[in-house]
């Protein structure tokens, strides 16, 4: 009989499959981590002290605890960031654009996911999309039938995107029938966050002028939160995510009157 082992995994693997096993469990001991990742104490030390010095985890006693953290990492590059998570963000922007119709306008805000909507825009007839996202805006002259408003605004070249008074004030005179809200940070007790009062600014006027807002968030960013308040996630309408948010979590969303929309890195959703 043969047997077939899984190739070791690299930090940056182990790290994120820590935190996968933190958000289910809460806290796990050392032991418990050599064994399911088969490594030595000694690298699971140093991959928790790593993700402490991100400000994602806690150690405590004999192992280790998820940390609700303020989303301060410094930003990585965009189209690295894109490549790194773009299986699930494929899925989520496939399965939120099944709810985008004729005739609709639809706000896309900033944002790799967001971005991942617009290939799957084409087909639609007489949609209008409103975004302050220039990658967006780019992505968009391939399909010339849709009518492509950008807000202006402060422009942060960081994320490539505007925001402030100006973006704000040209959203309050569009009448927008979806609204596909963006985040790094959103938590259950927290809601939808920012690390800037001036985007807090121009998604609150997305928000109003909106006929129904859905969050597209990767549960990543789940349990995370930034300096600004945007949101309850009450206020929503629904939450676009993938299926490695827990399903206590999304029972949790659902039960404030939130649609929970859950994207399979395949591309399926339910």
């Amino acid at each position: 009989m043969s047997s077939s082992t899984s190739p070791p995994l690299i930090p940056e693997q182990r790290h994120q499959e820590i935190l996968r096993l933190l958000r289910r469990e809460g806290v796990l001991s050392i032991r418990s981590l050599t064994e399911s990742m088969n490594v030595s104490h000694m690298t699971i030390r140093r991959d928790i002290t790593a993700l402490e010095d991100a400000g994602h985890v806690l150690s405590v006693q004999g192992g280790v605890r998820l940390a609700e953290r303020t989303s301060q990492e410094p930003p990585r590059e965009r189209e690295s960031r894109a490549q790194l998570e773009l299986p699930r963000k494929k899925a989520i922007a496939e399965l939120a654009s099944q709810f985008v119709e004729d005739d609709m306008v639809l706000f896309l805000d900033a944002g790799t996911t967001c971005q991942s909507v617009v290939p799957y825009l084409g087909a639609r007839k007489n949609i209008t999309v409103v975004t302050n996202d220039f990658y967006v805006v780019t992505s968009l002259f391939a399909y010339p039938n849709v009518e492509t408003i950008h807000t202006g605004g402060v422009v942060d070249a960081s994320s490539a995107s505007s925001s402030g008074r100006m973006a704000a004030d040209a959203i309050k005179h569009i009448n927008i029938d979806l609204f596909f809200m963006s985040t790094g940070a959103w938590s259950l007790s927290r809601g939808v966050t920012t690390p800037s009062m001036d985007k807090v600014e121009m998604k609150l006027a997305a928000l109003e002028a909106a006929s129904r807002c859905f969050l597209l968030a990767d549960s990543t960013k789940f349990g995370t939160f930034a300096k600004f308040r945007v949101a309850p996630i009450e206020q929503l309408d629904a939450v676009v995510t993938d299926d490695e948010l827990e399903r206590d979590t999304r029972d949790n969303i659902q039960e404030l009157g939130v649609t929970v929309y859950v994207a399979a890195a395949n591309g399926s959703g339910r």
